[in-house]
């Protein structure tokens, strides 16, 4: 199976940025969606979660982790983002 790359930001097991795997734009099975999702509902209509099957078109555990992000990358500043305009 050839893997189609893309990077993207993970945040498990610490923040980085990783080439992943992509699903196949053109796949008859799950049209690009990378597999299929569906909703459980209980007897009294109430939702009760949701599962994914994944597709064979794509491996979504496949990784490399290209640069590993330090953890100050993440914090806000002192007393939070301000909304007011720069003038």
């Amino acid at each position: 199976m050839r893997m189609r790359p893309r990077i993207r930001m993970i945040v498990w097991p610490r923040r980085a940025l990783a080439i992943v795997d992509t699903p196949r734009p053109g796949c008859p099975l799950c049209h690009g969606d990378g597999g299929h999702a569906w909703d459980y509902i209980t007897p009294d209509g109430e939702y009760d979660g949701s599962d994914f099957a994944p597709c064979t078109c794509w491996n979504d555990t496949r990784l490399w982790i290209l640069l590993p992000l330090p953890s100050w990358t993440r914090r806000t500043p002192p007393g939070g983002y301000s909304n007011e305009p720069p003038f």
